[in-house]
Formats: structure tokens, C-alpha cells, sequence
């Protein structure tokens, strides 16, 4: 069997599993400032499923659009059913889950869903490298607050970037709620693959999963158990890693998705590779580009 992996930037993967073709998130829809990755969702014209991690629009964007121009059934939370529904997709193309599911995709590969936390985008967050500690205790009244806050500060764009994000408004869907983040486990003929597109996790779920590559984002404050992590994004890494145990990390939701100007194309993760180089030295890390095609499995 032949697993082939597409990275579209952010948290957004396209799975060929002998031909059954999965996308992990769809938000592929960006700016010029934002690197190229040579997609849009409406040219996707294969899709047999794809897996919606949260609900926010730098996840679920394209989603819609892919849907119906495949017929691909969509496998989210309640708030990505939701999201869809509104933006015309059919109801028996939606599988909204809550975590527990397990779903055949085709009669060789089925994948289960677990109930996941989104990373504490409330709080303040650095890059890997840097350590933060605090934002225990918090409030869910003061964290929403806070979010609220952070969203309103929004940084403006050039006139005609912004003519270009305008435009992109036009097709964008998501919601300002995550809805639940999920996690998932694909199990395929040649072994298993982990999908985590937030920093985020259940330390009890999470003890129970163990996978041959774990796909998983690195960016943000890691959120464990509701509470922010107390060190830096390698450290949550190494956490993830060292629990579900891959051969493999694909890393991703570091690229310049957004288009900010000014911002590198890709975020360093050196310190990333330092740690796992120490603490999991038999991990293979993968930095994949756009588009690779690269075998997984």
C-alpha cells in the first residue's frame, strides 16, 4: 500500500492512502504576502473525506467548497457541522463527532476520533525557544476577555493586501468558537498516523494513543488539561512525542499562513530539533514543503 503526504501550509494535509484520498483541515485560500502554496480549494477536484480539527476559519476554510465539488463526506465537530451546514453543504455528507467515533473509510483504513483542547491562544505565546510560565487559574470569564481583546487588535494591511483579504472574505467560513477540537488516528494496512492540528491535549486521552507518525502543529501556548504550559513549544513537543511514540513527526501550522507583512515565510524550529535530537533521537523529524508528495508510510 502507498501512504503519500501533501502539505498546503498551516494544518492542512492531503493523505493518498491507495488512491482513498483524505485531507487533513482544507484552509489552503490565502494573500499574496503569505507563501505560496500553489492550491486553492476550488481547484481540488478529488476528495473522499476530510478531517476538520476545530472550527476556526484557518482550519475549516475551503471545506465547504471541497465538499461540494467532491462530494467528500466531512468528519468534525457539532460547530464544524454547524459552520458547513450554513454554507450549503448536504447534511449526508457531515459526520459530526464528539470524540469516541470510529469511522471506515474505505475497507482497509478507518479512523477514530478523540476529544482534544485547543491551545491557550487567550494567554501569551512565543515562539519554540522561549519559555513561558503564569495564566494559571484563570477565569474562563477573564480568558474570554482576553481573546476577545487580542482579536479586536487586529495588525492592518498594505491598501491593496487588504484589497486582496477582502476578496478572500467573500469565500471565508469559520466560526469564532473552536467548537471542540478533535484529534484523530488513522489506521491504514501499513500502520498508523496521529493528527493533532492545535497544541492541545487530554493527558488521559492522550496517554492511551500510540501511532507509527504523529502529524501535529507547533505553534502557539500548548494547552494541557486546560491549563497553559508552563515552558516552551519544544517542551510540549517532546510531551506528544514521548507519549504517542512515532517513528515520524511531520511539523506543521509554522509557515506564514496569514501573509503578515514582514514575517519570515517559516517560523525556526531549531530548537524543536535540538530537544527531540536529545530526548528522542530515533524520531524522525520532516519539514515538508508545499505539495511534496512524499511517502509517509
Amino acid at each position: 500500500m502507498t501512504v503519500t503526504l501533501d502539505w498546503f501550509g498551516c494544518t492542512t494535509y492531503r493523505l493518498n492512502i491507495d488512491g482513498l484520498v483524505v485531507f487533513l483541515d482544507t484552509f489552503m485560500d490565502r494573500i499574496s504576502s503569505a507563501p505560496d502554496n500553489g492550491a486553492t480549494s476550488a481547484g481540488i477536484t478529488e476528495a473522499d473525506f476530510a478531517l476538520i480539527g476545530h472550527s476556526h476559519m484557518d482550519h475549516i476554510e475551503g471545506a465547504d467548497i471541497i465538499a461540494k465539488n467532491t462530494g467528500a463526506q466531512v468528519i468534525g465537530s457539532y460547530e464544524t457541522a454547524r459552520v458547513l451546514r450554513k454554507a450549503g453543504v448536504s447534511k449526508d455528507q457531515l459526520l459530526p463527532s464528539a470524540g469516541g467515533e470510529t469511522y471506515r473509510l474505505n475497507a482497509d483504513v478507518t479512523v477514530k476520533v478523540f476529544p482534544s483542547i485547543h491551545s491557550c491562544i487567550w494567554s501569551e505565546a512565543a515562539p519554540s525557544g522561549v519559555n513561558l510560565t503564569g495564566d494559571l487559574g484563570v477565569p474562563q470569564q477573564e480568558r474570554a476577555a482576553r481573546l476577545a481583546a487580542n482579536r479586536d487588535d487586529k495588525t492592518s494591511l498594505p491598501e491593496a493586501l487588504a484589497a486582496e483579504q477582502t476578496e478572500l472574505d467573500k469565500i471565508r467560513i469559520g466560526s469564532s468558537n473552536d467548537g471542540g477540537a478533535l484529534d484523530y488516528l488513522i489506521d491504514t494496512p501499513d500502520g498508523t498516523i496521529f493528527f493533532q492540528n492545535s497544541m492541545g491535549y487530554y493527558s488521559g486521552i492522550l496517554a492511551k494513543i500510540r501511532a507509527d507518525v504523529t502529524i501535529m502543529g507547533c505553534a502557539g501556548r500548548g494547552n494541557i488539561d486546560g491549563e497553559p504550559i508552563q515552558g516552551s513549544v519544544e517542551d510540549y513537543v517532546e510531551g506528544v512525542l514521548t507519549t504517542v511514540q512515532p517513528k515520524r513527526v511531520v511539523l506543521g501550522h509554522h509557515d506564514n499562513w496569514a501573509g503578515a507583512p514582514d514575517t519570515p515565510d517559516l517560523m525556526d524550529i531549531t530548537p524543536i530539533r535540538e530537544r527531540l535530537s536529545k530526548v528522542a533521537p530515533d524520531i524522525e523529524i520532516i519539514e515538508p514543503g508545499y505539495q511534496d508528495g512524499m511517502n509517509l508510510l
